[in-house]
């Protein structure tokens, strides 16, 4: 493969940067910065001062800066009309979808950040190219509009109701490129818009640990016996309450022998028939995190909504069997790719899988042991950043910003 051209700058534009964040799409982009610099790129990041994306609180100050070995620009968020945000989302969440003017009062009347939209209107020569995330954020849709030839989006599609509405047809139309991470992403956004701006499908880039100290995990949190895990936000959307649901049925009826571990963010509450039995750790080191992936007996993944999983990815990796909901497309593909998973589709089918986790473990792991070959054949950051590299490098000409970064004069 040839080598890139890397000359001019890149805006990488999550809504939210900085250590701590929660949210996959952040968090990568964050890590593809770092990744795209390290070969040569000249990356910054325009973000904004909020970290938390349930009340998008400024809680950093404007400014630049220099964070993770990253310019960073970040940008004071309004977030002035919550109610009627939340009114009008509820409608869509509900499977009703206003018209033009009412779906563009949902995206204006949540947060939003002036500020940013100005500077770019201003500087937008400055870049190669915008790389934006997620799709469905006021940034995403009304920034990459600035300069829609400069503008890439890591798409982070899911099939939920935002993807249907008609404001977003424009951004997935109109933009220089869009970068899916999956076939059923790549597929789902052909059935939405005709028409698409050009893309790839280049998968997302997953860190593999040098080791797991299960043991030291264990002692740490004074977890003892056998567990299930499940990381991430703790959320109606992520199919938390259900998995909760799910797992004091299972366990109720079929004896199980293990108790729920969970990391993340997020209320818990679980059920008072298995209070007892889940346990919360919060947030935790990354060593943790990975060691409590290879100390679990299985993962549980009950989203329907995610456009890769890089949870799924983690438990592959540390050797954890994949135990998931098969109403998300993403990861049932990923599951029939890596024959690595088991997905359930009633509380009844989740309960017939952990007993199967809970009998035969050697097989379990076994199945699991092919989720690993699947990730590092496929995941790898290197190969990501390959692929990553070849699309801007076919969707954007290095002479489309001024050498350097430096201002455009004219």
């Amino acid at each position: 493969m040839p080598s890139p051209d890397r000359r001019g700058r890149l805006a990488l534009c999550p809504t939210r940067y900085g250590p701590g964040i929660v949210g996959g799409a952040e968090i990568v982009l964050a890590a593809m910065g770092a990744g795209l610099q390290e070969r040569g790129w000249d990356v910054e990041i325009l973000t904004t001062c909020a970290t938390d994306h349930h009340t998008w609180v400024d809680v950093l100050p404007p400014g630049e800066s220099v964070e993770g070995g990253l310019r960073v620009r970040r940008f004071p968020v309004v977030n002035d009309r919550v109610d009627e945000h939340r009114a009008l989302e509820q409608r869509i969440l509900d499977g009703e979808r206003p018209g033009p003017a009412e779906q563009r009062r949902w995206l204006d009347s949540g947060m939003r950040v002036p500020a940013l939209l100005a500077y770019l209107r201003a500087h937008a020569r400055r870049y190669r190219a915008l790389v934006f995330t997620p799709y469905p954020s006021w940034v995403t849709a009304t920034c990459s509009q600035v300069a829609p030839e400069r503008s890439v989006l890591w798409t982070c599609l899911h099939d939920e109701p935002y993807a249907a509405l008609e404001l977003f047809r424009p951004v997935f139309a109109g933009v220089g490129g869009l970068l899916f991470q999956t076939g059923p992403e790549h597929d789902l956004a052909h059935r939405l818009v005709p028409e698409l701006a050009p893309h790839a499908e280049v998968g997302c880039g997953v860190e593999v640990p040098a080791a797991y100290d299960t043991g030291g995990f264990r002692a740490r949190h004074g977890i003892r016996g056998r567990f299930l895990l499940y990381a991430g936000r703790r959320e109606g959307a992520k199919g938390w309450d259900e998995l909760l649901d799910a797992f004091a049925t299972a366990t109720v009826r079929h004896d199980l022998p293990f108790s729920l571990v969970t990391i993340g963010g997020g209320p818990v509450r679980p059920p008072a028939a298995v209070a007892d039995r889940v346990v919360d750790l919060g947030f935790v080191p990354d060593a943790d995190r990975d060691a409590a992936f290879a100390a679990a007996d299985a993962y549980l993944q009950p989203s329907r909504y995610e456009a890769f999983s890089r949870t799924v990815m983690e438990a592959w990796l540390a050797g954890t069997p994949v135990v998931a909901n098969a109403r998300s497309e993403v990861v049932a593909w990923h599951a029939k790719q890596s024959g690595a998973g088991l997905l359930y589709g009633d509380p009844d089918e989740l309960a017939r899988h952990l007993r199967f986790v809970a009998d035969a473990p050697v097989e379990a792991a076994r199945m699991a042991a092919g989720g690993r070959e699947y990730v590092l054949e496929n995941y790898r950051w290197d190969a990501v950043l390959d692929r990553v590299e070849a699309a801007l490098d076919a969707w954007t000409a290095p002479g489309s910003a001024p050498p350097g970064g430096a201002e455009a004069r004219g």
